[in-house]
């Protein structure tokens, strides 16, 4: 049976998430995954950092109601959050990333992830900024170390996007996407078709945790210029950076035009594509479009999210998911620790051979 330590960076949602799987489902991946997962340490800026070569029970942290500073309470802990510490000592296998997304450059997550492969363990993250702003360098360094860098919950949470993309659609040569990507702004549109405007409508996402104190990154575009530039990026071959993206909201819609929309037949979403032009090169653009009701992503409703990838082969091919949620989140760190030890375990296998 294969244990592999973990180490937590970040301690909000999605990672709480994740320790709570472990608590419950261990037993499970053992007998169907192959493996088991161990807490060895955990950072987080509000509750400390703590570190046990031995291992943390995932019940007590996600049971305790720890104050600031909490982990100071535990053996091996500290008020304060030692990332830099953590990372590099930390007897882990793999560095499980959590941290806010700071879409400027990245940091401190693009740091965490360096010193991480740096130091020969693997990380996961649903971080969009590292893998947005610097996964070139990110996957080169992984490389070097022998570790790997994998990203599948950045884009769409728990529904599995890229790999997918990357392993079921190979050889349909794909040259283009469009997607919803971003379930806050979706839901606040289908409020404004219920009869609410831009800001009730808003309020009330705020009100059922789908948008953030300040939802600006959501209904502006730039969560999903992010994931346009993660994608086009990992499926389409570009280099793009955020900036190169073309990036509209929904802010300005008003009222009247998604009564006009209705008595079209459409409906207006924010679609983030990028396509390969005949010259190779790749454009993406966030922006509201007024979809025909035929069109595979207009009943897509509230929180989901969808991407159609455009094919030579196949035509559109359309993927539906979960786009946030703090278990299906988690979910996807998951499958990133299975495609590290299915990676593992078959070249272990080959050198036995």
């Amino acid at each position: 049976m294969t244990v592999y330590n973990i180490a937590l960076i970040g301690f909000g949602g999605v990672n709480r998430a994740l320790a709570e799987l472990i608590a419950t489902r261990n037993p499970v991946w053992e007998r169907e995954l192959g493996f088991r997962l161990n807490i060895v340490a955990v950072s987080d800026l509000y509750l400390g950092s703590v570190i046990s070569p031995n291992g943390l029970d995932a019940k007590t942290l996600i049971g305790a109601k720890f104050t600031k500073g909490g982990f100071g309470q535990l053996s091996g802990g500290s008020a304060e959050a030692d990332n830099e510490t953590i990372i590099r000592t930390a007897p882990a296998d793999i560095v499980v990333e959590a941290t806010f997304t700071n879409p400027t450059d990245g940091e401190p997550a693009v740091s965490h992830c360096r010193w991480a492969l740096a130091s020969g363990k693997h990380v996961v993250t649903t971080n969009k900024g590292p893998v947005a702003l610097a996964a070139s360098e990110l996957k080169a360094l992984a490389e070097a170390n022998g570790v790997r860098f994998e990203y599948e919950g950045s884009v769409m949470s728990g529904t599995p996007v890229i790999r997918m993309a990357e392993k079921t659609l190979a050889g349909a040569e794909v040259d283009g996407f469009e997607g919803i990507l971003n379930g806050t702004s979706n839901f606040v549109l289908g409020r404004m078709e219920s009869g609410l405007d831009f800001d009730t409508a808003v309020r009330q996402a705020q009100e059922l945790g789908y948008a953030e104190a300040d939802p600006t990154a959501d209904v502006e575009g730039f969560d999903v210029r992010l994931k346009v530039v993660i994608l086009a990026n990992e499926l389409l071959g570009a280099r793009l950076k955020p900036d190169d993206v073309t990036c509209k909201g929904i802010s300005q819609l008003s009222p009247s035009d998604i009564r006009d929309a209705a008595k079209a037949n459409s409906r207006w979403k924010l679609i983030g594509s990028a396509s390969r032009g005949e010259d190779g090169r790749v454009v993406g653009s966030v922006m509201p479009k007024q979809l025909p009701l035929e069109h595979p992503l207009a009943a897509v409703n509230g929180p989901t999210n969808a991407v159609s990838f455009n094919t030579k082969l196949l035509g559109s091919v359309t993927v539906t998911g979960p786009g946030a949620g703090r278990i299906e989140t988690a979910y996807a760190l998951l499958s990133d620790i299975v495609a590290i030890h299915t990676q593992s375990t078959s070249a272990i296998a080959k050198e036995a051979a």
